[in-house]
């Protein structure tokens, strides 16, 4: 089971979890993508682990090639399966690693699409590439099955709905009430760290975040890569009404994001939870490949420009009809039980 990241970390968890249920126990490839991740603060520190050595790097191509070359020596024991997820760096290497040496790869939350390689970069080409390898694909929904079908992928397709949901519910069934701060203004939550948004794109957030100060309360979470987080630092560090917060854990992200009142982010992990804790979103992206949020009326995508971010934001906190339509819980990417789907069919595969 490939980890670079703390996404992949968080929807993997209950994953590995569900295979031990099973009687299967996987091993953990830890890459090094977003640094030394500590299995303990993801409840994986009692599976057996290898790590890597493989820190991310700017250009996503070279660290591809990192992960495959380190990699395939711990792959020649000829694992049964190796199970990647979503569409980093780490996981297409992982897939590419495997496929060179005739491991079989399952590809949890296979399928996602924008349809444009260059929206977003890498991220379009590397799950497609995933997709193209894999002999599982697990699906999060029907239009990502869809997708794949399209593709013609030879691997077998499932629709499972997305871990991530499973590891939202159990981080939100420990948390106490969410009780919204005593405001006399909304509250907003910005975060934002894609590729494609890096230069222009992140100063423009930062304009309309600077006007939005001046109406509502933000909290503007740093995101871990360095180079995005001190941008937003240099554009926002001073400015009245924006506190800028620390990387934050997943269980402290949901805190914040169920007490605010309106979120702005270009997370995809983001994009699939705020539906399901009812927070109304915008999404700061040109296309996305989770439409299913947007359907449900949960979220819009409204790109980067900031007068377009001011305006749909004023529009969701001004209009009551239109908050409470997108306040709504609905839940178009699973029940919380894809884990259990998922580790069923690896079970029955095996």
């Amino acid at each position: 089971m490939v980890i670079g990241t703390r996404p992949e970390a968080i929807k993997l968890q209950p994953l590995a979890e569900a295979l031990r249920t099973w009687g299967i126990v996987p091993t953990l490839l830890f890459t090094g993508q977003h640094g030394s991740l500590d299995p303990t603060a993801f409840g994986m520190d009692d599976f057996p682990q290898i790590h890597l050595g493989c820190p991310g790097v700017e250009n996503p191509h070279s660290h591809v090639r990192s992960v495959i070359a380190a990699m395939i020596p711990v792959l020649r024991d000829r694992p049964e399966l190796l199970v990647v997820q979503g569409d980093t760096s780490s996981a297409l290497g992982g897939a590419l690693a495997a496929s060179t040496i005739g491991v079989p790869v399952a590809h949890v939350e296979a399928g996602l699409r924008t349809h444009d390689l260059q929206l977003p970069w890498p991220e379009e080409e590397y799950r497609t590439a995933i997709d193209a390898q894999a002999e599982l694909l697990f699906a999060p929904t029907e239009l990502a099955a869809d997708n794949l079908r399209s593709e013609n992928v030879h691997g077998v397709i499932y629709v499972t709905g997305n871990t991530g949901i499973d590891a939202l519910m159990e981080v939100e069934r420990r948390l106490p009430t969410p009780m919204k701060r005593a405001r006399d203004v909304p509250s907003i939550l910005v975060t934002c760290h894609r590729r494609e948004a890096w230069g222009n794109g992140l100063e423009s957030i930062a304009t309309a975040v600077k006007t939005l100060a001046a109406i509502a309360c933000i909290d503007f979470v740093l995101h871990p890569n360095v180079f995005v987080a001190e941008q937003m630092r240099r554009l926002l560090e001073g400015t009245p009404g924006v506190s800028l917060l620390e990387p934050c854990g997943h269980a402290g992200l949901v805190r914040l994001m169920r007490e605010a009142d309106l979120i702005l982010s270009d997370s995809g992990g983001i994009q699939e939870e705020a539906p399901a804790l009812g927070i109304p979103l915008l999404v700061l992206r040109e296309k996305t490949e989770r439409p299913e949020a947007i359907t449900a009326g949960a979220a819009r995508l409204v790109g980067t420009g900031a007068e377009q971010i001011a305006r749909e934001a004023r529009k969701v906190l001004d209009d009551p009809i239109t908050r409470a339509a997108m306040s709504q819980r609905v839940y178009p990417f699973g029940d919380g039980q894809a884990a259990g789907r998922i580790a069923a069919i690896i079970a029955d595969w095996l």
